[in-house]
């Protein structure tokens, strides 16, 4: 008989899960609290088992991209309950899944229990925030609060280039727009490049991922737009590091130079486990004071 995707689905629920992976020759595997779990009620799965849960979770568009990239990333409802975002690949020579829960409800950022001086993004126009820290440590859930935040008090546009799309927004105070990869966009430098003729004030980039959309995020900073993005690097300094060391050595004076005018945060954060296994955000804060930005000009 073909898993149940509802029944795993509602385990994930049942036991706050924050991630699930599906992979033929073993059973599904969740992470709780940032241990990865068998459960002895759940059998391996065959390839078929995949191939039955995919045509539950790729629409025919999607599983034709699918098979031509041999990997997809998408976000995906199941129902009132919870929504996940999907990685779906190859691996082995058969396809496995990967799906990540995001709440519904976008966060109250002063729920997360992030320090107080994060507040200071609530308050700017322009300039550069990024979040970072390794994968699963609470990024977007950072970026998403203080969105929110904004969306309730301030009179914005704010706009969201995702890949896929997290958390869903719903226009406030400010009016929210969010623009998934391949479902609205199908060049991700190209949109980043053409965002400003939308008219936004506020820009939340996903993810830097490569020397373009780095420098595409510091031209829109600089062009009086605040900009939120995320990397995948261990602290703040390594964060300043990381964004002049992509550049082509020929730019990375003029790289420095941008970074030094347009940065106003880092938060380089951590969920760290407690004594009652409860997960809390530890964070590094970089601010862009006058001292840091000649270190970052001066090298």
């Amino acid at each position: 008989m073909p898993i149940n995707l509802k029944e795993l689905i509602n385990s994930v629920i049942q036991d706050k899960a924050s991630d699930l992976h599906i992979s033929a020759g073993l059973p599904p595997i969740f992470r709780i609290k940032k241990r990865l779990l068998v459960k002895e009620d759940f059998k391996p799965l065959t390839p078929d088992d995949i191939e039955y849960t995919l045509a539950q979770i790729l629409t025919n568009e999607q599983r034709k991209i699918f098979e031509i990239n041999k990997e997809i990333y998408l976000s995906v409802n199941f129902g009132n309950n919870i929504r996940f975002r999907v990685t779906v690949f190859n691996q082995k020579g058969y396809p496995a899944i990967a799906l990540r829960t995001i709440p519904y409800e976008v966060p109250k950022l002063e729920t997360l229990n992030l320090p107080p001086i994060i507040n200071r993004t609530i308050e700017l126009k322009q300039g550069l925030i990024l979040v970072t820290g390794p994968t699963g440590q609470g990024k977007s859930t950072t970026i998403a609060g203080i969105l929110e935040k904004i969306n309730e008090n301030r009179s914005e546009h704010i706009v969201t280039i995702e890949d896929p799309i997290e958390f869903l927004f719903e226009s406030k105070k400010s009016f929210v727009q969010q623009i998934e990869l391949s479902l609205d966009t199908v060049n991700w430098g190209a949109s980043l490049r053409s965002i400003t003729r939308i008219d936004p004030n506020v820009i939340m980039v996903g993810e830097i991922n490569d020397p373009e959309s780095m420098m595409t995020v510091l031209n829109l900073a600089e062009t009086g737009h605040l900009v939120f993005s995320t990397l995948h690097t261990n602290s703040a300094s390594q964060t300043i590091d990381r964004i002049i060391s992509s550049a082509p050595v020929a730019m990375q004076e003029q790289i420095r130079s941008q970074l030094a005018l347009v940065l106003e945060m880092v938060v380089s954060q951590r969920l760290i486990e407690t004594v009652d296994g409860d997960l809390l955000p530890a964070a590094e804060i970089l601010l862009a004071t006058s001292a840091t930005r000649n270190l970052i000009r001066e090298n």
